[in-house]
């Protein structure tokens, strides 16, 4: 897959000088493996049951994602990685966001604004009409704001493969 910058600007964010040098958010490639599980175990260990369905989705997200025509999105701070976001292939016209986290120590600096913004526009990218995503209200309240804030709405909690899942938003394009 080749790398693919996506624009990390957005009004009322960081300066476009922060921005360029700092963060960038680029498409997922193998080597960034191990740092997609770090991160997306850090965060649902820490708040939630690691489920059989995490770990199949952590270690193979190559075939989880990428297989079926999604995507994973990294964001990098200063070249490291900071953040990350996927998109999986649902029903037609529907890609499921998921495995949104960044690390602890980057939290504050926008990143999940960028990775949202940038997610969005990976799925219209892929030809998708809609994105739904499954989240938990009390555990990722910071995550359920961001969410609104891109434009997800709240609808029937239907189809999830996680205990933890107590809301499902979605998104029309």
């Amino acid at each position: 897959m080749d790398e693919k910058e996506y624009p990390s600007k957005k009004e009322g964010l960081l300066s476009q000088e922060e921005t360029n040098s700092a963060i960038k958010i680029i498409d997922y490639n193998p080597a960034h493996a191990k740092a997609f599980y770090d991160l997306n175990y850090a965060w649902i260990s820490e708040a939630y049951e690691v489920e059989p369905e995490d770990e199949k989705v952590l270690d193979d997200p190559e075939n989880y994602y990428l297989k079926d025509g999604g995507a994973i999105l990294i964001a990098l701070y200063q070249n490291e990685v900071a953040g990350t976001c996927a998109l999986k292939q649902g029903e037609p016209g529907t890609l499921e966001m998921s495995k949104m986290t960044v690390s602890k120590e980057m939290r504050g600096k926008k990143i999940g604004d960028l990775l949202g913004n940038a997610i969005i526009e990976k799925a219209r990218d892929l030809g998708a009409q809609k994105i739904i995503l499954y989240s938990n209200k009390k555990g990722s309240a910071a995550g359920i704001n961001l969410y609104r804030k891109l434009g997800f709405v709240e609808v029937p909690l239907t189809g999830h493969n996680f205990k933890r899942a107590d809301i499902k938003m979605e998104l029309a394009l």
